[in-house]
């Protein structure tokens, strides 16, 4: 492997949770929803338009609406996640030997840029990351390989020299229809959810997992 891509988003940081809980006030409390915790959890992936679309329908909101409800709804998510802000544990070590043996890494998020923002520079981890796709960077997100292949093209380097690390099933499908392998961090989603995704190396709880110790003693 040349390079890792990473999501952010339940990969980088465990957050997950407080954009749950941003969307479900939003949309219940805000836009007249009446959705489960649950039912939100299962639509949060790809842009928040596309969110907002999926849940109340095609045409039910402008496009600049969309955008002001989405920046309203990340203003929520940063101002309750920011004291808890911190890498999944044992990230920052793993990031540091992966830069220190000359690995490209590059964020690939359906986060906005105000979002890939808020981690990078809030944690000081910009330096490990010449390349950040967000959802502002690509017409489609995943599972549409897209914001990975712009991030390999980033690099300079091929979409086989790539491993992605994910937290959901549609990132992984985006990694597996890039030609990229996966490892999974179950913060959110447990493993049989990923069942069929062929890409997947395999699953860990946090980056002290020996497979990975081992992965940067092989490269």
């Amino acid at each position: 492997m040349k390079a890792f891509l990473f999501d952010l988003n339940g990969t980088m940081i465990d957050d997950m949770d407080y954009h749950t809980d941003a969307w479900h006030n939003i949309i219940n409390n805000q836009l007249g929803g009446n959705m489960s915790r649950e039912a939100v959890k299962m639509e949060m992936y790809g842009k928040n338009q596309e969110v907002l679309v999926r849940v109340f329908g095609e045409g039910r909101f402008k496009a600049e609406e969309m955008d002001q409800i989405s920046f309203e709804k990340e203003k929520k998510y940063q101002q309750t996640y920011k004291p808890h802000l911190r890498l999944i544990s044992g990230l920052d070590s793993f990031l540091e030997r992966a830069y220190q043996k000359g690995i490209k890494m590059a964020i690939g998020s359906a986060a906005i840029t105000f979002n890939i923002d808020f981690v990078l520079d809030g944690l000081d981890v910009r330096k490990y990351f010449p390349v950040a796709i967000s959802a502002d960077h690509v017409t489609k997100s995943k599972p549409d390989p897209e914001t990975f292949i712009s991030a390999a093209q980033g690099l300079g380097v091929q979409a086989e020299d790539c491993l992605v690390f994910e937290d959901n099933p549609k990132g992984v499908e985006a990694a597996r229809r890039a030609g990229m392998k996966s490892v999974v961090i179950t913060t959110m989603h447990q493993e049989h959810e990923f069942e069929g995704l062929d890409n997947i190396l395999c699953f860990i709880k946090d980056y002290h997992d020996p497979y990975l110790q081992e992965l940067l003693e092989q490269i």
